[in-house]
């Protein structure tokens, strides 16, 4: 496995993810990783529900080209990213990102690159439902700032 992009509705198991990752190389001494998952809470509502969408075939290019950058700037061996659309629940897993590399310090500047990437870059569209009513989630000011650091803008977010 070198650097894989799966856009999928079923869940994953994150052991199986990471020992694929870093089979057969034994040049890797760091695996970094982030989950996430679906919060109970968000903007103070409770969320009975999370629908993602996305544009089947772009954001698969996205992603790679994304994948392409870290590679550029990280020294890195190989990265998973894997990211579900469709319905979802609290507590369900949405992201995984696993980055291999030599040594810590740069699985873990890979893996915040490529998740902060993700959060503002990738075309995904998610819809919660609350008590309120559905509501689409906009991206966040912090989002574009984390972004930023790594020398890339972005005005995804909307301003409050």
């Amino acid at each position: 496995m070198t650097f894989t992009v799966s856009i999928q509705t079923q869940d994953f198991d994150v052991s199986q993810e990471l020992a694929a990752l870093r089979a057969g190389d034994a040049r890797v001494g760091a695996v970094c990783s982030f989950l996430g998952t679906v919060r109970e809470r968000n903007d103070g509502s409770s969320v009975a529900s999370m629908e993602l969408e996305h544009y089947p075939g772009m954001t698969e290019k996205s992603i790679s080209a994304m994948m392409d950058e870290a590679k550029k700037r990280f020294d890195i061996f190989a990265a998973r990213v894997i990211h579900r659309v469709g319905l979802l629940h609290p507590e369900d897993q949405i992201v995984f990102v696993a980055v291999t590399s030599a040594h810590r310090g740069e699985s873990f500047k890979a893996c915040e690159f490529l998740m902060d990437y993700l959060k503002t870059q990738a075309p995904f569209w998610k819809k919660e439902v609350t008590p309120e009513g559905a509501r689409w989630v906009d991206a966040r000011v912090s989002d574009d700032q984390a972004l930023a650091r790594w020398g890339i803008q972005a005005t995804n977010s909307i301003a409050p």
